[in-house]
């Protein structure tokens, strides 16, 4: 009874920080409250890619292509791009698309989704390096069709990037009349002021918490024991009846979910997206954010993600406030300097923690001693 009330007290208090954070970090600024939009944005996007490699043991290097096609799904359907690239699209659109929430999450989870399946196929006898190479090219292959896609038909615009996206209107009703709440502007609530980057903090909480939910619940079924059965062993997985190809397919399946609603709501945070937003580098990273968290463990994953993701920014204040490159004699930029901190900070932690800041329990645990 006492172990139940302090879990209790434990998620109460949570909950509570959790609700009142942007609150007062909107007191220092509306910076410190971007970093942590951006850190819930790539929470979304580390527990997309633990399931693929925490859960199913399958190295991918090109997550950051689900979230570049989320992102560009939302680009194209909430900008005047495609009224203004297409004579005949303007004729039935003339001001654009202007997608409802409620549609643009299941759209992008469900074309992500589809682009995960389809990178999937072709590598189900691949293991290891292999699969992290071929990952690795359709990451890029992405992010290049993605660049040239302006020409002969300009369906991208290229590097130029769409601009001019709609944020997001929640609880809109054109019929009842009822205008909604745009998170693009700030909302007054008995006196007190949500600004524009609050309102979407609260969003992408929502869409953390409804995120982890599902990972949980996948972890403890049947699909999320044949994904880990596959991770140890794929051999002895197969040879115990479970069809490894179709679980192989789910898992890059349901991962890629994941980014494409993050790549949505980026866009729409942003109001702009470009090519280089979806890099190597990105991919990298969200993988570091899960091996450095803790590998198919949540809490370690989140920890990962919000560290990885919070740290450069950080750094970024604490070089303007200590003026770093005076420091060293102006021999090293401030961007090359973060960097370098940031990677030591990494190399640091997988000396000390080699299994992550925050590991499973359950990882190593039939190399531990009896008890006696």
């Amino acid at each position: 009874m006492t172990i139940n009330r302090n879990k209790a007290v434990t998620w109460a208090i949570g909950a509570m920080v959790l609700l009142l954070l942007p609150v007062l970090l909107q007191t220092a600024g509306n910076f410190w409250v971007r970093i942590a939009d951006t850190a819930l944005l790539y929470v979304l996007l580390a527990l997309g890619l633990n399931i693929v490699v925490g859960y199913a043991g399958l190295l991918d290097l090109g997550f950051v292509a689900f979230f570049a096609i989320g992102a560009y799904m939302y680009g194209l359907m909430a900008s005047p791009h495609l009224s203004e690239a297409f004579p005949w699209f303007a004729q039935m659109f003339p001001n654009g698309l202007h997608t409802s929430v409620w549609l643009v999450i299941p759209l992008g989870a469900a074309l992500a989704g589809f682009f995960g399946v389809l990178l999937g196929a072709p590598t189900l006898k691949l293991r290891g390096d292999y699969l992290a190479i071929v990952t690795l090219g359709f990451g890029e292959i992405i992010r290049v069709f993605l660049n040239n896609l302006d020409h002969p038909v300009n369906i991208t615009n290229g590097p130029k990037g769409l601009g001019q996206i709609d944020s997001i209107t929640l609880f809109k009703f054109d019929a009842l009349g009822i205008p909604g709440i745009n998170l693009a502007r700030p909302l007054d609530i008995f006196g007190f002021t949500f600004n524009s980057v609050t309102l979407y903090y609260y969003l992408f909480l929502a869409l953390v918490l409804l995120s982890v939910v599902i990972c949980h619940r996948l972890e403890l079924s049947r699909i999320g024991r044949a994904w880990m059965a596959i991770r140890e062993d794929e051999i002895a997985a197969k040879a115990m009846g479970i069809n490894t190809r179709n679980m192989k397919l789910l898992a890059f399946g349901m991962g890629a979910t994941f980014g494409g609603v993050a790549g949505a709501m980026f866009a729409a945070f942003q109001g702009f997206v470009s090519p280089e937003s979806f890099s190597l580098m990105e991919s990298v990273m969200i993988v570091a954010m899960v091996v450095l968290g803790g590998i198919g463990h949540l809490p370690g994953v989140i920890l990962g993600a919000v560290l990885l993701s919070a740290l450069p920014e950080v750094l970024r204040w604490v070089s303007g406030v200590f003026d770093l490159q005076a420091v060293t004699g102006g021999r090293l930029d401030a961007s090359i300097l973060r960097q370098l901190l940031i990677a030591l900070a990494m190399i640091i932690v997988m000396l000390l923690r080699p299994r992550g800041l925050w590991p499973t329990p359950e990882h190593g645990k039939s190399l531990q001693p009896a008890p006696k």
